[in-house]
């Protein structure tokens, strides 16, 4: 049983995540977005941004992996391997930019059992260094609890 004194809380900041060129390129590429702003630094810049422009749903490359390391710690008692995703939404607050120094705050928003089934729900704060909110991501993880 996942320990449900986690609602409410906030985790640690995870470390800065660095938002690389060749990243964008990379994400843009597997998910078929052609925009050139993604993809081409000249055109990126003759359209205003500092740098190439990550795709909207980008921050998936950095929080999920935050979100698993959450899930796999034995204090929470997730059963990871039993695990699927039952939603996802992102809200930028403004463009992801290469260069970008990035950092994840996850709160564990809700816990409830129904049906045999764990929901949890995550919101995913993401910051610029100085605080400015960048990004906020919301997850609904479903696990089976133990004996169903």
């Amino acid at each position: 049983m996942p320990d449900e004194s986690f609602v409410g809380r906030a985790l640690a900041p995870g470390a800065p995540y660095r938002v690389g060129r060749e990243k964008i390129r990379e994400f843009a590429l597997a998910i078929g977005e052609g925009a050139s702003v993604c993809h081409d630094l000249q055109a990126a810049q003759a359209a205003g941004y500092p740098d190439l422009v990550a795709p909207p749903t980008f921050p998936v490359t950095f929080t999920m992996p935050a979100i698993e390391a959450f899930l796999r710690d034995p204090a929470f008692g997730w059963d990871y391997s039993r695990m699927v995703h039952g939603d996802q939404s992102i809200t930028l607050h403004r463009p992801i930019h290469g260069g970008d120094d990035l950092v994840t705050t996850i709160h564990v928003e809700d816990l409830t059992t129904r049906g045999g089934s764990h929901m949890l729900k995550l919101r995913c704060e993401v910051a610029d260094l100085e605080g400015a909110p960048v990004a906020t991501t919301h997850a609904l993880l479903v696990t089976q609890a133990a004996g169903s």
